[in-house]
């Protein structure tokens, strides 16, 4: 089965916007009532954020569920393995890297991937995937992320939503700091299949995703070569 993964910019239901593109994600399970697991470990499984996306994805025509590390975790491999599809929240990425790899999740998430459960998340959920995410997970600026690696080169959320992003991300890339990679707007998403863009989901008009590249006169930027699916609502 492919491998598919899809990287949220920013919005999305935790800011009550762009049911779309959730809709979107399930969308792409061949399952007529997808498993969804949810995991909020960037934003301290706070139960708001759970709160927020049961809100949304209750009524939908799926079968949520959650885990938590930050209270009593279950066996994380079988819970893994039972969805069809796992949407990571946004929040801090170094602090939600951290917990996961001591409980070994990343390597159940690469093999369940591989495995034909699709990866998703907005923001952090969305830049943990790449090799390299511009993250503000530290007070002050916003700095480059070693992440997990699954898809190849950097990743900027919040392209279009957060003034100092894009200087930051170009600066980066065009310094060699950060390898070339996508910038995502908020409202839009990147589905990747496996590694490569397939689509642009935009959930709200106007939203893209761009390559940026070092170039030499310092970075060169255009829209992401893939179709563009319109999900707005």
């Amino acid at each position: 089965m492919p491998a598919q993964i899809i990287a949220i910019g920013g919005g999305g239901f935790l800011q009550g916007s762009e049911p779309g593109l959730d809709r979107y994600v399930l969308a792409q399970s061949p399952a007529a009532k997808p498993r969804i697991g949810f995991i909020a470990t960037a934003s301290g499984d706070a139960a708001s954020t759970f709160l927020k996306f049961y809100t949304r994805f209750t009524p939908l025509d799926c079968y949520p569920s959650h885990v938590s590390f930050f209270d009593r975790t279950p066996d994380l491999e079988r819970w893994v393995s039972a969805q069809d599809i796992i949407y990571v929240s946004g929040g801090n990425t170094k602090s939600m890297l951290a917990v996961w790899r001591e409980w070994n999740l990343p390597s159940l998430l690469l093999r369940a991937n591989e495995n034909g459960t699709i990866l998703a998340g907005i923001s952090a959920g969305a830049i943990c995937w790449f090799e390299s995410g511009l993250t503000d997970s530290m007070a002050g600026d916003l700095m480059p992320l070693p992440c997990l690696g699954f898809l190849p080169g950097s990743c900027c959320p919040h392209y279009s939503g957060e003034a100092e992003r894009k200087p930051a991300f170009e600066s980066y890339i065009a310094a060699g700091k950060m390898p070339n990679g996508i910038a995502i707007d908020d409202g839009a998403a990147v589905h990747f299949v496996d590694g490569r863009p397939y689509r642009i989901a935009a959930g709200r008009v106007g939203a893209g995703a761009y390559l940026v590249k070092r170039s030499s006169d310092g970075v060169s930027t255009q829209p992401v070569s893939a179709p563009i699916i319109k999900c707005e609502e």
